[in-house]
Parts: C-alpha cells; structure tokens; sequence
C-alpha cells in the first residue's frame, strides 16, 4: 500500500523518463529478427524486460506473465520460426485477454496455432512455418497491437505482406509509429486507405549497424501533465522529441487546450517543458474522441475530476480488454474522488461532482496505469494506493520521480 500525504508540486524540478514502451518493444522483435540494430535508452519496464528475456531463451514454453505487448508480438515472431514448436502463455488475467483476431489471421496465412485452453484466449500452441502467402484482411478496429504484431515480421517474409483493414482504423497512430520505425531501417512500406503493404527486406543487402536512440515515453509522461495540470508549477521532462511518433503525445495539445499546460520543447537537449498558464479559463465541459490515444484516458478523467470539470470522453473500445476492464474501474475509483459517472463500451461521461471520501484508498486491479494516474491526486487530498509495485510494468521509477519534485 502506498501511502501519499497531501503535497505540493516543487517548480522547475526536471524527470528523466526512461525509453517507450511502445517502441522499445518493436525494436527488440526487429533486433532478434534482423540483427543489424543497436537500441539506445531501452525501456526499464518490466514489459520491455519480460519480453527481452523471452527472446534470448530457447524454451518450448514463455511465460510473459502480464505483458500483453509481448503476448501480441511474440505469437507473430513464433509463428515464423519454420519448425520450432512453442507454448505462449501468461498470468491468470492474460488469459482472459482475447487474441482470436490476430491468431485468425496468422492461420489464414498458414501458420499452425492452437488454443491450449479457451477458444479465442491464450495459452497457445504456435507450430512455426514459412509463410510464403502475400495477403490478409484484418478488422479494423482490434488492437493496433496485432496489426503491428504482423506489420513487425512482414519484412521478413519472402514475399512481403498485404494486410487489407476491414472497417474504421482504431488507434490509427499507433500503427503509423510502427511503419515509421521500419522505414527507418530501411523496410519499405505504405499505407493507403485501409490497405498496408510491407516489402521482403534482405538483411545481407543492409549488412551495416543501425543505431536507434529510443525516445521516452509519452504515455508516462501524461502523469506529470496531470500533476502540472493541478499543481500549476513548471515541470522539465527528458528525452523527448517535438517530432515524436508516439501516439500519446497527443496529451501535449489535449492538456493546452483544456488545462492551460504549455509545451515547449528544446530540441539541442530533447527536453520538454511544461509551463501552466496562469490565466487560463477551464472549461465548462471536455468533450474528446480518444480513439488515437486511448491509453492516456484514464489520466485525463482523473485530472477533471480533481478539477471538477464534467467531461464526456468517447473512443476507447479497446479499455475493456486491458491489464483490467479500464473503464470499469474508472467507474468504481473515480466515485472515491467524488465523481459519479456513466460509461458504455466506448465512452464514460462525468455525471456530478460530490466531496472526495474520506480515507481515499485507490485499487489499481493489477493495471499499472489506475496507479499512476490516479497518485496525482494527492496534490488534492491524501490518499493510498494499493498494490503500489504493479508501476514496475511499465515505469519502475515512478514513485521515486514522483517524491523527487513534491514537498509535503
């Protein structure tokens, strides 16, 4: 239980977040399919770590616990080892989590999978294969994840690979950030209309290193908007990259227009600086589609609550099938905060503001992001946070960089 007195935020103190998540994955299955990177500020999460593990141990059976990134890129990467048998399981709530699309999918292109326990859900049985087939419709509004499982192995197929949309793009930038990465190693691709192609990349005609310099991450980054946001004190944050690809840099327009939290960015030391402006008008209402960075919602709905401002917030079909049911448990917590709320499949809404309980206790179901997102609140009022080391899953530091700029 982690215990968070009542505190104020310290102006001008500067954080060093580690590498993304998001990219730092998508390098390791590059670097362990084509040899030739090198990867800078590699992520210190426990995902990241998890799924480095994975790939440098030859095991029939990978455990990857509750990393659900590493669950999705690993079931591509092993269905491409041509006659390599491999067991892909993980935690209790992995194996509620559905995979059928991208599974669908890698069997129409003729790979050999089967589910071991629950049709549709994880563990699985992967028989590796050489897909020699060119082509695969995908629904469109699944996780960006088992599009870019795929997108990661297609340069390695012989015969490139078509992946044909079906239906409204979810998470659209995320995808996009993958095939800037592959670009960048020189594996040529497009996107046009709801149709990606990717071509063969032969690794011997690219025989020099690449070096990747990974930037940090931005959905770890939209904590510290929330405490700018509330605390209304300059904060410094490093490394990042006003050209970024990540799609939660989204938070840096979405916390200007709503909260009054400038960016500026000083690109000789990749360095961004939140400054709350002083005279800034909240708004009556939040009304947002976050279908591009639905992963930053929960940080958003906290910092209005604290602010009590109502919000209506929609584009987040993929929280229910997170680490937990996201909106679910925003239901349940934010009610602790003081805020009643409804919420469907794809929105949750602010319906009244009441007096935070009095003895806050936050769960965080086993999702590193209920905890992070919500510890900004103790710029309002104290409160405790169960399970406090669930943060190890993406953001290890975090509770130290979070005591670093606040005074009780």
């Amino acid at each position: 239980m982690k215990k968070l007195e009542k505190s104020k935020l310290l102006g001008n103190k500067t954080v060093q977040i580690s590498g993304s998540k998001s990219i730092s994955n998508r390098l390791l299955i590059l670097e362990s399919l084509f040899k030739n990177i090198h990867i800078g500020n590699l992520s210190n999460s426990q995902d990241t770590q998890l799924l480095k593990k994975a790939l440098s141990e030859n095991t029939e059976t990978v455990d990857i616990h509750h990393a659900g990134t590493a669950m999705r890129f690993l079931t591509s990467y092993y269905s491409i080892q041509d006659g390599k048998t491999t067991i892909l399981t993980g935690s209790g709530r992995m194996k509620e989590r559905p995979i059928k699309n991208l599974v669908t999918a890698l069997q129409n292109l003729g790979v050999e999978i089967e589910y071991l326990e629950n049709e549709g859900f994880p563990p699985l049985k992967i028989t590796g294969r050489k897909i020699t087939q060119t082509s695969v419709d995908v629904p469109a509004n699944i996780s960006s994840q088992f599009i870019t499982s795929l997108l990661l192995i297609a340069g390695k197929l012989e015969n490139g690979l078509e992946i044909n949309l079906i239906g409204e793009v979810t998470s659209r930038s995320y995808i996009e950030m993958t095939l800037d990465i592959l670009t960048r190693f020189g594996i040529k691709n497009s996107f046009i209309g709801n149709t990606i192609k990717v071509e063969y990349f032969d690794e011997n005609d690219h025989s020099s290193i690449i070096n990747y310099e990974v930037e940090s991450d931005w959905s770890s980054a939209s904590y510290f908007y929330s405490i700018a946001a509330l605390g209304r004190e300059t904060i410094h944050l490093k490394s990042f990259y006003q050209s970024s690809t990540q799609g939660d840099s989204a938070i840096a327009d979405i916390y200007e227009q709503f909260f009054g939290i400038k960016t500026t960015f000083n690109e000789d030391e990749h360095q961004l600086t939140l400054q709350p402006d002083p005279n800034f008008q909240f708004p009556e209402k939040i009304v947002l589609d976050m279908n591009n960075c639905p992963d930053i919602a929960q940080t958003l709905c906290v910092t209005a609550t604290a602010l009590k401002i109502p919000f209506e917030i929609s584009g987040l079909g993929t929280l229910r099938v997170k680490e937990t049911d996201r909106l679910l448990a925003l239901y349940n917590e934010l009610k602790k905060l003081g805020a009643e709320t409804e919420f469907t499949d794809l929105t949750i809404k602010s319906i009244s503001f009441n007096e935070p309980e009095e003895n806050i206790i936050i769960k965080t179901y086993q999702d590193h992001r209920m905890a992070m997102s919500f510890a900004p609140f103790c710029l309002i009022k104290e409160l405790q946070i169960e399970d406090e080391d669930v943060v190890e899953k993406s953001y290890p530091m975090f509770w130290e960089d979070l005591s670093s700029i606040f005074i009780q």
